[in-house]
């Protein structure tokens, strides 16, 4: 693999286009670690320390783990990615919804052009929102439930300042990943979020040393591996079905008669149900804060119970979810009677299977039954946090499980097989052997 390596960075493009998303990379870290105007860096972090053994700890779990430890921070890029991933998932949904943007999407690239201009418009605006709503609670002391103040003056400028810095942050942030997606390896915004991901492994792993000792972080560490060699097992698992295209003629010049297949993967939503479960969580915890001097008795309900997240009753909400999610979303991004309509079209079939309503039935069918272990999977994945935090008392940011591992590995084997695709249109062996 070393020399793989090596014949990247002998080929004169790749070498450019590895080195130019490394150079994103560092400065969109070094944004991460750049405070906005206004905030009190030695309380923040007084008071961080404070919230890591507190019961609010994984309250802002989902959104700082995409901001790989810079929301809690308040810096410049505090609002991370998240947005955007909001901003993709709301259009995806609006998609099916809204005819003209399902016109769009079937005008091919102009219409993809267009859509990806929409997201980008309605991430400014969640992220103007997020940072209104994150800045907001700085100001009144509910981010970190600290006693200390995390801004240095309360007036309404400051308050501004630091709403527009972060709101231009998640802009500059979008145009650094189109960047590494235009001159670079990979999808940009994936990598950045692999980036953000990866940032708060090495501290969450040492945290497991200090406060159990070298055994548990070395059994942690060895479940961690065998973890992530089942992610890469069953991300790469798939479906095949045949498809035969029949021969015909068009003009003098025969077409058809080729044998392809259609991939079903285990895990075809990916990470988004994890991400729409955590937020959908997340929503009564954050009512219960902007309540906490309230005598009510859900207050103390959602407290006891949907707070730290290592009670069973949250965690059997979770999995629930989590499968929920993974069928909704399957069932809106693959549509069986799009595709079989398309392959009656062009004169492909499923052998033993009549084209039309009854391919349209058998995929329905097979899409049914492997979306239940891919929502299974998923679900499992997720609680092994959660799992962590009852049994070891780990923070809920458990580097290895949930979303983390899933983007990690996920990420990690697309940006592998675009430098493998590149590797051998250059002759080379490839980047694995």
């Amino acid at each position: 693999m070393l020399g793989a390596f090596a014949n990247a960075f002998r080929t004169p493009d790749l070498r450019r286009k590895l080195l130019f998303v490394l150079l994103i990379i560092v400065i969109f870290r070094a944004g991460s670690q750049l405070p906005a105007p206004g905030v009190n860096v030695g309380n923040v972090e007084d008071c961080i320390n404070i919230t890591k053994e507190g019961a609010g700890a994984g309250l802002y779990n989902l959104v700082n783990l995409f901001s790989g430890g810079a929301l809690l921070q308040l810096t410049i890029f505090a609002l991370g990615i998240m947005p955007y991933i909001t901003a993709s998932i709301i259009l995806q949904l609006l998609v099916v919804v809204i005819p003209r943007l399902e016109r769009l999407k079937d005008e091919g690239q102009s219409g993809q052009t267009k859509i990806t201009q929409y997201t980008r418009y309605l991430t400014l605006g969640l992220a103007l929102l997020q940072a209104t709503g994150i800045v907001a609670l700085a100001r009144s002391g509910n981010l970190l439930q600290c006693d200390k103040d995390l801004l240095y003056s309360n007036s309404k400028s400051t308050f501004l300042v630091m709403v527009v810095t972060m709101t231009a942050g998640t802009a500059v942030i979008m145009w650094l990943g189109e960047l590494i997606t235009e001159r670079g390896i990979g999808n940009g915004m994936s990598i950045l979020i692999f980036t953000q991901v990866i940032a708060t492994f090495p501290a969450t792993m040492w945290a497991v040393k200090q406060q159990h000792g070298w055994w548990t972080f070395g059994v942690v560490l060895v479940i961690g591996l065998a973890l992530m060699a089942a992610v890469i097992f069953i991300e790469q698992a798939q479906r095949r079905i045949p498809v035969q295209y029949a021969r015909r003629m068009v003009g003098s010049r025969m077409f058809g008669g080729s044998s392809t297949y259609i991939p079903l993967k285990v895990n075809q939503a990916g990470v988004i149900p994890v991400i729409f479960a955590s937020s959908l969580l997340y929503l009564p915890a954050m009512a219960a804060q902007f309540n906490q001097n309230s005598s009510a008795k859900w207050v103390d309900w959602i407290n006891t119970y949907f707070v730290k997240g290592d009670h069973p009753l949250y965690m059997a909400a979770f999995f629930l979810l989590i499968v929920f999610f993974t069928y909704f979303y399957v069932s809106i991004t693959f549509n069986p009677k799009e595709v079989a309509d398309n392959m009656k079209k062009y004169g492909g079939f499923i052998p033993g299977i009549r084209a039309g309503k009854p391919t349209e039935d058998y995929l329905s069918y097979v899409l049914s039954r492997i979306t239940l272990p891919g929502s299974l999977y998923l679900g499992l994945i997720a609680l092994i946090p959660l799992i962590a935090l009852a049994l070891i008392n780990a923070n809920s940011n458990f580097p290895f499980g949930g979303t983390s591992i899933l983007i990690m590995v996920g990420v990690a084997l697309d940006t592998v097989k675009q430098i493998e695709s590149q590797l051998q249109q250059r002759n080379y062996e490839g980047f694995l052997r």
